[in-house]
């Protein structure tokens, strides 16, 4: 899913014009990046409230569009107000749709309810990791990766190694030698 952000420079900085913006219902902002200044931007809270419970928003691309100008930016981080439902600031990195870039995809646990360590050995399953550091284009990004635990055995480890990802993707730690384990089967019938 695309996602669109309507923005606006803002010229006035600091923190009582933030304070200001966040009374009027506005969202304070800065965009970075891609060799370019700094800019400094408002969008509308609610919007970007609400798309930051779905989780495509923040491991994919977004089209911000700053007083009419199209800009490919990823989310890098927002703070949210302690005990409001506020979002207080974001920060966007602008993206060269021609280069690779590191981002964090979250892992999505399939299939271990129809697995036989679970069913018939009793085991546990345990997730070592929720997300995985990975590197490609931006049009080649994954929202997630899914890790099937259909065919694990009780005792048996999955690694990232034994991800499918793709085309495209690869995993940086995979790249730099490690292969880490994602998920394991232990229990009763793994200790035999």
């Amino acid at each position: 899913m695309s996602y669109e952000l309507i923005a606006a420079k803002r010229e006035q900085l600091g923190t009582g014009a933030s304070r200001r913006l966040r009374h009027a219902g506005k969202l304070p902002a800065v965009v970075y990046g891609a060799n370019t200044e700094a800019v400094s931007v408002v969008l509308e809270h609610n919007p970007v409230y609400y798309a930051l419970k779905e989780e495509g928003f923040h491991t994919g691309i977004l089209n911000l569009v700053i007083d009419g100008e199209k800009q490919a930016v990823l989310l890098r981080d927002y703070q949210m107000h302690p005990y409001k439902q506020l979002v207080l600031h974001m920060d966007f990195q602008r993206v060269d749709l021609n280069e690779k870039m590191h981002v964090k995809v979250p892992l999505h646990f399939v299939g271990a309810d129809a697995s036989e360590a679970v069913k018939l050995q009793g085991a546990k399953i345990s997730h070592v990791l929720t997300e995985v550091d990975v590197r490609a284009l931006p049009a080649q990004l994954p929202s997630f990766i899914e890790v099937d635990l259909s065919a694990i055995q009780a005792g048996q480890t999955i690694h990232l190694s034994d991800l499918k990802l793709p085309e495209g993707v690869e995993i940086t730690a995979l790249t730099r030698g490690g292969d880490q384990a994602v998920a394991s089967a232990s229990g009763a019938a793994a200790a035999e």
